[in-house]
């Protein structure tokens, strides 16, 4: 069995087409996983990680897809994950469970969208992690400018570890500026990685880079600092080691090149991993949400997370990470959400859609349980006390569609179909229109939706009518309001009575519910009733019926009555008593707001400025570069839908944009 330490559970994240999946190919290849290197759009087979068909015709990855491969006496088990926003979901329950990333830039773009918001899940999660600027082949390739948008537009504090040797069509390799050596990667798929002395033309930039390298580092090492003081020659093992500690700690962000599609710069970032990214046992002790810590000790009690679940003829597929512990096939779990019993049939080791039995999982794996049903975000224990550990951040739906089948025979496919996808999916959400009966489905965006209207047809034989896209509003409050509500029904039996006072204010929080009821004056057992009541009221707003956010509600006191209260009764009053309260405090309406960034060349800047500013977009400011410049702009969603046709149309189809949720606000 592997050591614990020489373990590496890594995700590949960045924004959309900077060449993650390209770079997860070459990571295989080098490490023996595959023997043929496929391309993403290349014909052929078609990446190993893009295995669904719909990611094979879009060109981009989807699902986030687990592998484990093997460097040298180290094993990297790797999550590669999509860069479209749509799908944001399956990088954050990656981050949730790994131990370390590799944030992916182009040297081009640099730090885009996308790189924002993979950065702030990785900080929300406090993921270490190394950064890799890919294409370094690309016409406008600069590596210094990605740096400077790293340390101003993320602010972490990045470093190269390497210098380029040549840039765009030149690039040739990277020199080391530990081992101060010139790195190539000869042969046809660049797998002969061979250590050559600096040229004579780059020795003085090398070692101008170094110093300022080792001048960095000296801040986390007393001894380093002590030899640089003295002038003594710094031995590779302290900087390897003080790189790791300080990324580690996060306090420093490792940056390497490289060209994963011309096949230069892998193996470094490889050896990389395995030096300065975390183990299991290097990672920050797990809190569960009771405030037990939990430990990556084989021997202790089971602590699993159930971060991904893919529903398939066979059963459940549950991606599971362990925390602690041991589980093998045969083994009887709880499950700490249902406090049910769950047994463990076989455990799988994935490779993309291929899957290896295992026959012991331990501390710091990441598995998949065969036809455990349970629900992502679940936690699998065993002995007492049973513990959760704390659920993932979940964005909300922005866009909503309405679908019908078009045959009655299509009915009961669209139904699994539906099923199956929301419980996969915790962004996909499905509902009924109260006044049509339409079904309803919501998403993060067009494409989020427009990929799973495409499964329903190809996996299920289903076909359905599809509404235009509606816009996910929201309702909330401008000020305090209070309530006294008294809740009485009397027939024949047992009556209903509940009593509830208190008041409701903005806030930040989408929902916060706070119990100062004292002296008895509504039985503790009441309360849980209570929360409930006033959630269910959040659900549909005075105004337009849409669901309320930003709403602090606190329950202050209250009466009740010893034979005709009941948690029914406390209930109604609560979800009765906000209706009549949220009326009161000056609800409005709110709108989701999404940042868009339009890549253009120079000479339709103006033309897309105009555009955007005649959706109600709030320009932020515009970035130019080799060739063409980045607009970014805050837009109303509602005034987004059918965009891509419509810059198309201005820019000849040479203009590309992304678009994430931004914030809610007033429409």
């Amino acid at each position: 069995m592997i050591p614990r330490t020489r373990i590496r559970n890594i995700g590949i994240s960045a924004h959309i087409d900077s060449g993650k999946t390209t770079l997860s190919e070459r990571i295989l290849f080098y490490t023996g996983r595959i023997h043929a290197i496929e391309e993403v759009r290349g014909g052929g087979k078609g990446a190993t990680m893009d295995f669904m068909p719909e990611e094979k015709l879009h060109g981009i990855t989807i699902t986030s897809a687990a592998t484990t491969c093997q460097w040298h006496d180290t094993q990297i088990n790797l999550i590669d994950t999509p860069g479209h926003v749509d799908f944001t979901i399956e990088v954050e329950r990656a981050l949730r469970v790994l131990d370390g990333a590799v944030m992916v830039l182009c040297a081009v773009a640099g730090v885009q969208s996308q790189s924002i918001t993979v950065d702030r899940q990785m900080k929300r999660y406090r993921v270490p992690r190394l950064a890799f600027i890919n294409k370094m082949d690309r016409t406008g390739a600069d590596p210094f400018r990605v740096i400077q948008g790293i340390r101003d537009r993320l602010q972490l504090n990045a470093v190269l570890l390497q210098h380029p040797i040549g840039s765009e069509d030149q690039f040739q390799g990277v020199i080391d500026l530990v081992e101060m050596t010139a790195d190539y990667f000869e042969g046809e798929n660049g797998e002969n990685f061979v250590k050559k002395p600096i040229p004579e033309s780059l020795r003085d930039e090398a070692q101008q880079a170094r110093e300022k390298l080792l001048d960095t580092l000296s801040l986390f090492s007393e001894p380093m600092t002590e030899m640089l003081l003295a002038g003594e020659e710094i031995p590779k093992e302290l900087i390897w080691e003080t790189i790791r500690q300080a990324t580690l700690s996060l306090e420093f962000t490792p940056v390497l090149l490289g060209s994963a599609f011309k096949n230069k710069g892998v193996q470094n970032l490889l050896n990389a991993v395995a030096l300065y990214l975390p183990s299991p046992v290097d990672r920050e002790v797990v809190k569960t949400a009771e405030s037990v810590s939990v430990y990556p000790n084989p021997d202790a009690s089971l602590v699993a997370l159930a971060f991904k679940l893919t529903v398939e003829s066979f059963g459940q597929l549950t991606y599971t990470r362990i925390y602690s512990g041991t589980l093998k096939p045969g083994d009887t779990v709880y499950n700490s959400r249902t406090e049910q019993r769950v047994q463990i049939g076989r455990l799988v080791r994935m490779h993309a859609n291929k899957r290896e039995e295992v026959k012991v999982a331990v501390a710091g794996d990441i598995v998949a349980l065969l036809g455990v049903d349970c629900a992502s975000g679940d936690t699998f224990c065993s002995g007492e006390p049973l513990v959760s550990l704390e659920k993932m951040f979940v964005p909300e739906p922005v866009i909503t569609l309405a679908i019908t089948p078009k045959k009655q025979e299509d009915s009961d496919r669209l139904s699994k179909a539906l099923n199956r996808f929301q419980r996969e999916d915790p962004t996909f959400r499905l509902s009924i229109d109260p006044e049509s009966g339409a079904t309803l489905i919501s998403g993060m965006g067009e494409l989020h939706l427009e990929i799973y209207l495409e499964r329903i047809q190809r996996e299920y034989n289903a076909e359905v009518y599809v509404g235009t896209p509606a816009v996910a509003y929201r309702e909330t409050i401008r000020q305090q309001a209070t309530f006294d509500y008294r809740f009485k029904k009397q027939s024949g039996g047992p009556g209903q009575y509940a009593h509830i006072t208190g008041w409701i204010e903005p806030t930040d929080e989408p929902f916060v519910f706070e119990n100062r009821v004292v002296g008895g004056a509504i039985p503790k057992e009441y309360i849980p009733a209570c929360e409930k009541g006033f959630r269910e009221a959040m659900q549909s707003g005075q105004l337009e019926g849409y669901p309320v956010t930003g709403v602090k509600v606190v329950l202050d006191g209250g009466s009740y009555h010893p034979i005709d209260s009941s948690e029914l009764a406390f209930r109604s009053a609560s979800h009765q008593a906000i209706e009549g309260a949220i009326a009161k405090a000056k609800p409005y309406i709110l709108e989701p707001i999404m940042l868009v960034e339009v890549e253009t060349p120079h000479e339709f800047m103006g033309r897309i400025q105009g555009d955007l500013s005649s959706r109600r977009g709030l320009l932020l400011g515009s970035e130019t570069m080799q060739g063409y410049t980045v607009i970014r702009a805050e837009v109303p969603l509602a005034r987004m839908f059918g965009y891509s046709t419509e810059l198309r149309s201005l820019t000849s189809g040479m203009a590309t944009f992304t678009m994430e949720f931004a914030c809610y606000r007033q429409s």
